[in-house]
Order: C-alpha cells, then structure tokens, then sequence
C-alpha cells in the first residue's frame, strides 16, 4: 500500500467511526455508541461530559458514563480536525466537537474499526470564551472620553477593592507554580481570584531553596499558560531563573496576589455558599468570603522529618532539604544527607564540590535515570526541540500524553526504561557494584508512573549519581534508629558520624496541610489527595483511575485541590478554571462519578 493509500484509508477508518459515533449519540443510542468500543477500551473525559476528570474502563463503564451524561451534555457537531494517521494496526485520529455548554476536542485510537482509546476534553464555555486572539481586548480606547479610566487606575482600583469592598469569586492558597497557573486561567476568565501566599514574592519559595538546585525537566515540557519560556531559555532553569520568571510572569497576567499572607482557617457557610477565610496579610487579619477555595499547596506539603530519639543530644545542626541553605558553610565537615531522591543527590553533589565529607543513606530502594536518557527515549518524541521542528507543540503534546488511560500508560512507558537499561548499562552496573540499590518501579514503568503513584523514590541523574558510583560520596544503607551525641545510629547498630544531618525524606501528604486550614474533619470527609489506587508501593487501592481529589470536585462542597509538576500545573489548570468559571456563572454542572472518600493513610 502506497502513502497516499495508507492515508486514505486512515482518513475512512476514523471518519467512519466518528460519524459512527456521533449519529449513536444524537439518538441517544446508548447501546450502538457502545458496540463501537473494543472489548478492552478506555474512555478519559476531562469535563466535557462528566464535570469531572473521570477514566470509565470497558463496555460496563463506558454504558453507565453515557447513561448518566449524554442527555445533559447533548454532543454535536463532531469533526476531524487533522489528518488521521495508522500505524502497526491502530488509527489515530483528532477531532472537536460541541456539547449544550461548551466546546471541545479529543483524540481517538481505533484498533479493527473500533475505539480502543478515547479522550474528550472541554476547551471553552459558550459565551465565556478567553479574550485571546481575534477576541483580544483592544486596550486603547480611542476617541475623546472626558470620564476616561486608564489601565493603571482600573488596576488600581481593582487591587484595591478585591477582598476589601468586594468579595472574590475564588481563593487560591499557595502562590507557587500551581496557584500562580490556575491564577492566570481565571483571570483571562473574568473569575474575581486572590493568590495567598506566604512568602514575600511570587518565586520565593524556588529562591529559598538549596542553591544548587534546577530543574530537573527540561525547558519545553515546563511552560506556564499563555506565555512560553523564550527560545533562549536554559534547557535546565536553575532555580533563582525560575524564581524570576514566575515574579515576572504574575505582574504581566496581572493577577491579585497576595504575598506575606497566611490563610489561619477556613469554614464553609453552607448556608451563604461562601468559604469564610481568615488570612493574616502581614500582620493584618482579613476574613475573605470566596465561593470557591482551591488548596494548591503542591503535591507534597509538610516536611517529613523523621521523629528519632536523641536529638537532643546530637551536638551538630539538623535540616530538611527544605530549609538547607546550601554548601558553603560546611566545607570539611561531615555530613550525612538522609534520602536517596532528588534533593538528596543535589545537596550532596554540592556538598562534595565545597569539600564537605559526604555519606548519603539510602533506605530503599531508588529508581534513577539519566537527565539525557530521559530527554532522548522518554520526553523527546513530545517535548523537545526535535518535537517542536516536527510540529509538535506544547499543546498538542499535552493532549497526547493526556490520551494514554493511566491503566494502560505503564506499557507506553516501559520501553523508554527497557532501552534505558541498554543503553546506560554500565552507569547502572557501577551503581550496583558501589552498593546502591536500583529499581525501575513496581512494574518496570519507570519515572513518570512512581511519580503518579507515590510522588517519590526517583532521581534524574544530572551528575550527582556517579559521585555515589564513584565512591566520592559514601553510601550508608538501612533504617536510621536515633540520634548519637556524634551522629546516627542504624537499627543493625552501626553508627555514622556527623556535623550536620540533612533528612532529604520528602514531605507529608497535602492531606496534612489542608487539614491544617479547612479542619481535620473537612480533609477526613475529603479523603486522600494524589495516587492512583494503583496497589503499586505506597499506592493502595482501591483503583481510582485519576489523580485522587485532583483539580476535580471533592466531597466538600466548593474545595478543590491543584498542584504538581509544571506540566501538570498547566494542563490541568485550564479545566479546573472552566469548572469554577461554570459554578461563578450558574451553568449547570452535575458530577457524574465524584471521587469516593477513601481513608488518610
């Protein structure tokens, strides 16, 4: 078969399921829409029909989705919108669609003349659209206009009044990448938003870190809404850089964010609708009367500090990688990093380079791959430069990486690591023969899915790795028991000197922290945040299918929850902004599936 004729019946293969599809679902013929879905298939819908970030599996789920939605979302004028392409027996095809309320997009794999994956994704609000383009506001008023209001007095004034004389529709608490992206959305939404963030300045929380400390993504798979990084910008940002940028960034999108300010609590009027939240804005106490409050404190919250015996009897300092300030005061002392992910390797990286003596302890065991390997098998095909000349841009790549049903994505993921261990074979077998204990993940699936099941364990090597393989920082291995005057004991009893003990052992989970503001009771009625219920390490069942309680509707009423890495933060935040701009202009918005409450672990 020629190219043209592989294109040809590619376009028939998907032109024929979508109309397929669309004449099933306007005659509400549950059952036709049904029959044409593989015995395994897999549908994700990101708002559109279910108002919800919701993955239903098989002939049962997709039945019961359409059951539920498909009166209220009334879909219609379904459209391929690029050229559909076939490979190794699959069709992939792109199309938009519109549904009573809104606009949107999907992505479809068609495997023998049925669907074995779909996505469908809200993109826009009928009447609501983004001021974007061909809808730009003009900013300049032309003419004579006595009564005139310049940019600089609305902006004024709108600061001025937001939280004072006028209540905002939504609260964001956290000021970091996450809450800064959702802030952004809202604002091109006409969605009245306050940022509350500790901190001083948009970015601190990156400037406050350990100074070694960059990016271990690299610079296409990390752009914020509207604005991409520019095409000079470091592969590899390091932190101060980003710290900027996001300062930068939240001027020019022009969004209402408070720094220097703490929200103390928060309590729903369940009969007002309103979230009444008592912030403390340097020193002074405000109550904000939000509609909407979304915690977006980041996928981890609390300092995980183990609680060990004997501290007070250890004569060195104690840190968290949180709060270690960085090397330079500790050249020639011994230092002990407790931990084996990516702030551990960074820290002690720096640390051997100011002459520190270094011993990382390793309690279990760590998944590490190669910053290059990542880029070139793992990440390259969607975000990099190579991507971006093959006309893959950032969003395209989103929505295919969005395309793949968490059940399934370990098996697209695992040959990038299976090759991984080709190619960087002797890295790894140094590692082992240094002692270090590897592994690829539960399952083989490597970085991104022990990211999504437990947000830990991992490290993308950008040198740090080979001064462990090396023997330039020591490797210490088991359970630490307590404190020594002079250092750590291990639980086999060994001991290990040291000046200062850095426990780089990650961070409670944002359970913790919301519980800290909204009460326990409301964050045990909210149940876990993040996992997948996968039954993987760390990520009991059971199975949920998405992100726990992530940038979706909680069992609190009008509390959500955003965060992640980048990527995540500027993905996901279009379709939490959609869903709060809907409630903000009463659209209609019934919850198909809401996340069941499973209990804190």
């Amino acid at each position: 078969m020629t190219a043209t004729q592989e294109k040809s019946a590619a376009r028939t293969t998907a032109e024929g399921w979508l109309d397929a599809f669309a004449d099933a679902l306007s005659a509400r013929d549950v059952d036709r829409a049904v029959s044409l879905f593989a015995d395994e298939s897999y549908w994700r819908d990101l708002v559109s029909f279910t108002w919800n970030l919701k993955t239903v599996e098989h002939h049962d789920g997709i039945r019961d989705l359409l059951t539920q939605t498909l009166e209220n979302t009334d879909p219609s004028n379904w459209t391929l919108t690029a050229e559909p392409a076939e490979a190794d027996g699959v069709t992939e095809a792109w199309f938009a669609f519109e549904t009573a309320v809104g606009r949107g997009s999907g992505h479809v794999r068609i495997v023998d003349g049925r669907a074995w994956t779909l996505l469908t994704t809200l993109d826009e609000l009928k009447g609501y659209e983004e001021p974007m383009r061909e809808n730009r506001p003009m900013g300049a008023e032309h003419g004579a206009n006595p009564e005139r209001v310049t940019w600089k007095e609305s902006r004024e004034q709108e600061l001025s009044e937001l939280g004072r004389t006028r209540d905002p529709e939504v609260v964001i608490i956290g000021g970091g990448q996450g809450g800064i992206a959702l802030g952004a959305r809202l604002r091109q939404l006409g969605v009245p938003t306050i940022i509350v963030e500790r901190n001083e300045r948009p970015g601190d929380s990156w400037r406050k870190r350990y100074k070694s400390l960059a990016l271990h993504d690299p610079v296409w798979y990390d752009h914020l809404p509207y604005l991409k990084f520019p095409d000079n910008w470091p592969v590899f940002a390091p932190k101060d850089k980003i710290g900027d940028w996001l300062e930068f960034y939240t001027r020019i999108m022009e969004l209402n964010y408070w720094g220097s300010s703490t929200a103390r609590s928060a309590t729903f009027d369940d009969a007002a609708g309103r979230w009444n939240v008592v912030v403390d804005r340097d020193g002074e106490e405000i109550t904000l009367r939000p509609r909407q409050l979304v915690v977006a404190l980041g996928v981890s919250g609390k300092p995980n500090v183990p609680n060990l015996p004997g501290r007070e009897q250890f004569q060195g300092e104690v840190q968290h990688s949180s709060e270690h300030p960085g090397p330079d005061a500790y050249e020639g002392k011994k230092v002990v990093v407790v931990g084996s992910n990516n702030s551990a390797f960074d820290i002690c990286g720096a640390l051997w380079e100011v002459g520190a003596d270094v011993t990382m302890v390793q309690r279990s065991s760590t998944h590490i791959i190669k910053s290059d390997t990542l880029m070139e098998y793992g990440l390259g095909d969607l975000y990099s430069e190579r991507a971006v000349k093959n006309g893959v841009d950032t969003r395209t790549a989103d929505m295919i990486f969005a395309s793949l049903p968490y059940r399934i994505m370990a098996q697209f993921q695992k040959p990038a690591y299976d090759k991984a261990r080709e190619v960087d074979a002797d890295y790894y077998q140094r590692l082992t023969d240094a002692g270090f204990d590897l592994d690829f993940g539960d399952d083989d699936s490597g970085l991104f899915m022990k990211y999504l099941r437990r947000g830990s364990g991992y490290y993308i090597d950008v040198g740090a790795a080979e001064l462990v393989a090396d023997g330039h920082v020591k490797l210490a291995k088991g359970q630490v028991q307590e404190f020594t005057e002079k250092g750590l004991r291990f639980t086999d009893g060994t001991e290990v000197d040291a000046d200062l003990v850095v426990f780089a052992t990650g961070y409670r989970s944002m359970n913790g922290l919301a519980a800290d503001i909204v009460g326990q009771d409301v964050a045990d009625k909210v149940g876990k945040v993040w996992g997948l219920g996968s039954e993987t390490t760390k990520d009991p069942g059971p199975w949920e299918g998405e992100q726990r309680n992530m940038w979706k509707p909680t069992q609190q009423e009008n509390l959500w929850f955003h965060g992640g890495n980048l990527h995540q933060s500027r993905f996901y935040s279009l379709y939490l902004a959609l869903q709060l701009k809907a409630r903000q202009e009463g659209i209609p918005t019934p919850v198909y599936a809401l996340q069941e409450r499973h209990h804190l672990s």
